[in-house]
């Protein structure tokens, strides 16, 4: 396994796409990782990797992280999104199954808005804003809480991955991340969307994250045990099998009514070593999933 990377200019500014190349991988569907702020396409790689075996996958370096040109002035999330899209077009990428991570779920919400021929279906990982703990200290509080009990390998990448951004630009876009209203965008969105955290994840409290799955029709939220804000790198074999069961076509992608007592912790373990689907589980918005994740 491994990835090759090109650098799109639009709009005079720098985006960077990394997709899989593994012999003998599908076409469709296409699956599309949005990192958050401060970040880049590495934390990313693992879980690309897991869905290169169901399908086409991508993932990208936004402006000004991972090693892109600065911009020189801010981005809110509409222009982040804007400019996405046409990333998307010069790619020739429609129906696409997105998946943001922290500010990245804050950017792929408002490109489905913007654009919903371009998506299929949208996995909010660790989604921000917490509307109880936005205040730049909060957030920074919760972060740092956060990262220290993160495996070593997260830190590196993160330290790593921070440093290249820059302090300066990584401050001037925590404003357009925390004014955004997630929740109200979200809730205008008639797509499925599966929301996944950390069971442990302080920046993506369990309540918070419900009430994105429950702002949706039929949206749905998995809960990995042992995991923090970046389950998707740390346990990225099990998010990957909730992804691929959540965005294939069939009776496992349709929301089953459930039984009056089960809304929350429906199921155990991943769909792909036996657990319930998220179709099976996630019968009314909101309603939970518990997996077991593996640690990095």
């Amino acid at each position: 396994m491994h990835a090759e990377g090109r650098v799109l200019t639009v709009g005079g500014l720098e985006f960077r796409v990394v997709q899989s190349a593994l012999e003998g991988r599908v076409s469709r569907p296409v699956f599309v990782i949005v990192h958050g702020i401060g970040s880049s396409h590495r934390y990313g790689t693992r879980l690309q990797d897991e869905l290169a075996l169901a399908g086409e996958s991508l993932s990208l370096d936004l402006p000004g992280f991972g090693g892109t040109a600065t911009p020189g002035h801010p981005l809110t999330i509409e222009a982040y999104a804007t400019l996405l899209g046409r990333v998307f077009d010069a790619l020739h990428l429609v129906d696409a199954v997105l998946i943001g991570h922290s500010m990245g779920a804050q950017i792929v919400v408002e490109l489905a808005l913007q654009r919903p021929d371009l998506v299929s279906h949208l996995v909010l990982v660790g989604p921000v804003v917490n509307p109880e703990r936005d205040t730049l200290r909060q957030q920074t509080l919760d972060l740092a809480e956060d990262s220290l009990r993160e495996p070593f390998s997260v830190k590196r990448i993160a330290f790593a991955d921070t440093v290249r951004a820059g302090i300066r630009w990584f401050l001037r876009e925590t404003r357009p991340m925390l004014a955004y209203p997630m929740l109200e965008r979200l809730a205008r969105l008639r797509l499925p969307v599966l929301v996944v955290r950390g069971a442990d994840d302080r920046l993506a409290p369990s309540d918070w994250c419900a009430d994105l799955a429950g702002s949706v029709p039929g949206g749905r939220l998995v809960e990995v045990r042992g995991q923090r804000h970046v389950v998707h790198l740390t346990a990225a074999r099990v998010v990957a099998a909730w992804v691929i069961a959540f965005a294939a076509p069939g009776p496992s992608s349709t929301p089953v009514r459930p039984a009056a007592d089960s809304a929350s912790r429906a199921a155990e373990g991943d769909p792909a070593a036996g657990g319930s689907a998220p179709g099976g589980v996630a019968a009314c918005p909101g309603n939970a999933a518990d997996a077991d994740g593996e640690q990095a």
